[in-house]
């Protein structure tokens, strides 16, 4: 007689038949890249990947996951920076992959928008609407594995938030399933609707734990004609500030960007990237990467006005040389150092990494009395900050003093350097997660550090909408006191 087959094996055989092998596998090895967050912090075991092909096929799943109470880890490029794509290690959950549906469904130039689904790459995003004059106002390091559904799901930030905003402002309509394989179709944009809830906001940066975005409408910018790109060197981090402050007064229309870099980052940099040369020499205790934009036929006074800018912020003392660009190739060198930074670190070893924002104007300050106290607090470590200064969100992270071995140190003293510098931050009136989500790394200390009221609102969210508790479990929403970790 054939032994009964079980719930666990009865669910792989029905998905299979409703996806396919293309479209669901149990196979270890084809898991395995899945797994790891590309960190390598956060590691985990699943029963199966899904691959959908469309949104159909995606709610006709998740109706499945349901029917066997399987949960489900939605994933995008598998690049975040939280764990929030890794599933636990039961093995009882799911992987739902997007990056098979990376169609662009409509595409209007004259109305400067397109409807493409959640797999599509950034990257492979801006080429297609730069063909026709156009652009997207939103980069980052990982354009080349970050896709539209995992950028919503974060609200990913960048470095063009200064002039337009998170990715929350790029979107315009979005499509998703909910937990119970209904799909919520709000792809059309309409400038003004005033039907009660904003229920498109609620689902961008819920990190799949309220819905699975299958595709989303999108803004896009015309072109501009070109860019200048300075290098710029700094005595202090107040200094980079005022040199801010300077250029959002002088040229606030044309300016995209405006990153910090220290001279601990650089050197980090070069070391990491024999081929990569200063911008500047003697190299100096901070850097700004400023880049400013300019339409079609502007670039010539963009450039007289940058000039003029940087001298007369040089002859009041904000700087202490710089370096504009010559060409294209040369700006794209200097983003590559900036670019280069994360991988850099990780290189030299083990390192608690913080993606905090405190008000601007308090940046500066905050950098040099939090390096001071970890360090103080730490003895070996080294604090370092860098990034979008303009926005008030920079990348504080801690490296390990020498010797610390990689895995061990992060579990250890390292959640220990993250819990002091959570705590700085709040007392600065600051948040713990500016750009990168909460994840499973951040969830507890959300937990510990958020607004009682807002986090019983967002578990009553939660709870709506995902009764049974599949979609994407342990991320984002921290449980309720209580409840025992699991």
């Amino acid at each position: 007689m054939t032994a009964p087959e079980d719930s666990t094996a009865q669910f792989c055989r029905k998905a299979l038949e409703l996806l396919g092998p293309r479209g669901f596998t149990c196979d270890p090895d084809l898991l395995e890249p899945w797994l790891t967050d590309w960190r390598g912090r956060f590691s985990g075991k699943a029963l199966g990947l899904a691959s959908p092909g469309s949104t159909e096929e995606v709610a006709t799943f998740v109706k499945l996951c349901g029917q066997f109470a399987i949960p489900i880890v939605p994933q995008g490029g598998n690049s975040g920076m939280s764990g929030g794509a890794t599933p636990d290690n039961s093995g009882q959950t799911v992987l739902l992959s997007l990056r098979r549906m990376d169609q662009v469904r409509s595409f209007d130039p004259d109305g400067k928008q397109i409807v493409c689904e959640a797999g599509l790459i950034l990257q492979n995003l801006h080429e297609m609407v730069e063909r026709e004059a156009l652009r997207f106002p939103l980069t980052l390091g990982g354009k080349g594995s970050a896709t539209v559904g995992g950028l919503i799901s974060t609200n990913a930030g960048g470095t063009q938030v200064l002039q337009h905003g998170t990715m929350r402002a790029q979107v315009l309509g979005i499509e998703a399933v909910l937990a119970d394989g209904q799909v919520f179709d709000s792809l059309t944009s309409l400038k003004k609707d005033n039907r009660g809830f904003d229920l498109k906001q609620l689902l961008i940066g819920s990190e799949g734990t309220l819905g699975i975005v299958t595709a989303a409408t999108l803004r896009l910018l015309p072109a501009t004609g070109d860019r200048i790109v300075a290098w710029v060197g700094l005595e202090n981090i107040a200094a980079a500030r005022s040199l801010l402050v300077h250029f959002e007064e002088k040229l606030t229309q044309q300016l995209e960007g405006f990153e910090v870099i220290p001279a601990h980052c650089l050197k980090s940099v070069l070391d990491h990237l024999p081929q990569a040369r200063p911008p500047l020499k003697p190299q100096h205790p901070w850097n700004a990467l400023i880049e400013l934009v300019a339409m079609p036929g502007e670039i010539d006074a963009l450039r007289d006005k940058a000039e003029t800018c940087l001298a007369a912020a040089m002859e009041g003392g904000l700087v202490a040389d710089t370096v504009i660009a010559a060409n294209e190739t040369q700006a794209e060198e200097f983003w590559a150092l900036r670019d280069a930074i994360a991988p850099a670190e990780r290189a030299i070893g083990p390192a608690m990494q913080h993606d905090i924002s405190v008000p601007v104007a308090a940046m500066p300050e905050f950098i040099e009395a939090a390096i001071a106290s970890v360090e103080a607090q730490f003895p070996g470590v080294t604090g370092v900050a860098f990034g979008h200064l303009g926005d008030g969100n920079v990348h504080f992270h801690v490296l390990a003093p020498e010797n610390a071995v990689r895995g061990e140190w992060e579990d250890t003293s390292g959640k220990q350097v993250s819990r002091f510098v959570h705590d700085l931050v709040s007392q600065w009136g600051g948040s713990i997660s500016a750009e990168h989500g909460i994840g499973q790394m951040k969830r507890d200390e959300l937990g510990r550090l958020g607004d009682p009221v807002a986090l019983s609102l967002m578990r009553n969210v939660k709870l709506a909408l995902d009764p049974a508790g599949l979609l994407n479990p342990g991320k984002l929403v921290p449980l309720a006191p209580d409840v025992v970790n699991p």
